[in-house]
């Protein structure tokens, strides 16, 4: 059985910086990376549409589940710290107006590169298409596989996630196997199944800016901004992803959709103020027709959609004619359009997991168990997760390297 000081169950982000991190910190540690994917890090390369969006400069606030857990390790490991963390393995960066953080190559490749290349050690032994199918607590220390021997271990397996790029929840197994418990886990970050009579017409369309709302189970609305984006099965873009762990626990619960989802096409503009450019368009532009009365604030298609929903489309009325009533409903079903949500994309397309090993259950200026001395927990896998934009990934090197630095230290 070969004998190590460390080892790191996956291979991804959080897994990566841990044992870069050990390594730097402890240069004659002796760690092992056990890797269940024929190579490291492939879930990176999908992150960002191939670009890394690898943190935001405004995580230290950003929501975050458990954001109280959270906090130390993204203090600890902030978001200065980790970038200075990438500017030591020949990383640069730089951030859009969001606060996204993307690689200055604008390539996911070069992200993985230089964790890669940083791995790339004496002190580090790396174990692609290796699946840990058993890990038992042993005296000082850990028997994985009854194969390996370690004195101590970092749980970064990941979630359920995007399979195709790794993640199949046999962490979550393991941890159990070593005491732990999980919250309810559903796919977050996807897009949503909706009612395709509404979505196929405007398959295609994007919508800028609008807010998409949600009532959950505690009668709480949720609301969430972004990019839209309609296809032939549903919604996509920011503003519908950030919503598919609350559609899928409502739908856990048996409850329909049907009341639950409305569409802000307009979130910046007030009722007032769209009332008032609806009746000033229909008295200076009294030739125009219910095709195109929106055009200058909507695509097209979704004006119509909007004209069919309140039964002007194909009307015999001239705009010119238009009551107040009507304008009013024009407006307000502009800002609250009806969509049946029934699902969302699932975890096939799911960019991470909501729910994970119970926070309770880890020190979190450790990462260390509370349950089992000497096993740590990074990344996915324990019940933190947050919204799009490089939120999740700072997530992932901010509790990698507190593991790496607490789980390295023999």
């Amino acid at each position: 059985m070969e004998s190590f000081d460390l080892i790191i169950i996956g291979g991804c982000a959080s897994g990566l910086v841990a044992a870069i991190n050990a390594s730097r910190l402890y240069p004659g540690i002796k760690i092992a990376i056990l890797e269940r994917m024929p190579r490291i890090g492939k879930k990176i390369l999908a992150t960002g549409n191939g670009r890394c969006n690898l943190s935001n400069l405004h995580a230290a606030e950003h929501p975050y589940t458990n954001a109280d857990f959270a906090q130390y390790a993204l203090n600890k490991y902030s978001v200065k710290e980790t970038l200075r963390f990438f500017e030591s393995l020949g990383l640069l960066t730089y951030s859009d107006s969001e606060g996204r953080i993307y690689p200055l190559s604008n390539t996911a490749a070069s992200v993985l590169d230089a964790l890669r290349f940083a791995v790339n050690t004496e002190n580090i032994n790396i174990y692609c298409d290796y699946e840990v199918k058993t890990v038992k607590k042993a005296k000082n220390g850990f028997t994985v596989n009854s194969e390996f021997f370690s004195k101590k271990l970092i749980l970064a397996a990941g979630g359920k996630a995007s399979p195709s790029q790794g993640a199949n929840g046999s962490g979550y197994l393991l941890a159990k196997q070593l005491g732990h418990s999980l919250t309810d886990l559903c796919p977050s970050l996807t897009a949503l199944n909706a009612d395709q009579s509404v979505t196929k017409p405007l398959k295609g369309v994007r919508v800028h800016s609008a807010e998409l709302s949600i009532y959950d189970l505690g009668g709480n609305q949720i609301k969430r901004k972004g990019e839209l984006l309609f296809t032939d099965y549903g919604i996509s873009g920011i503003a519908a992803m950030e919503l598919a762990s609350t559609v899928e626990r409502i739908k856990a619960k048996g409850v329909k959709m049907d009341t639950f989802t409305t569409i802000d096409f307009l979130p910046d503009m007030s009722h007032e103020s769209l009332c008032k450019y609806i009746k000033n368009l229909c008295i200076s532009t009294v030739l125009r027709d219910f095709d195109s009365l929106l055009t200058g604030l909507l695509p097209k298609a979704v004006g119509i959609a909007i004209c069919k929903a309140v039964s002007l489309y194909n009307s015999s009325k001239k705009i010119a004619e238009l009551t107040d009533f009507e304008i009013e409903n024009l407006a307000a079903v502009s800002k609250a359009f009806p969509l049946r949500i029934t699902s969302s994309r699932g975890f096939d397309t799911a960019q991470v997991t909501c729910g994970g090993i119970k926070a309770d259950e880890i020190n979190k200026k450790t990462m260390e168990s509370v349950i089992c001395p000497d096993l740590f927990i990074a990344g996915e896998i324990a019940d933190v997760d947050g919204n799009c934009g490089g939120f999740n990934l700072q997530w992932a090197w901010s509790s990698g390297l507190l593991a790496g630095e607490l789980g390295g230290k023999l």
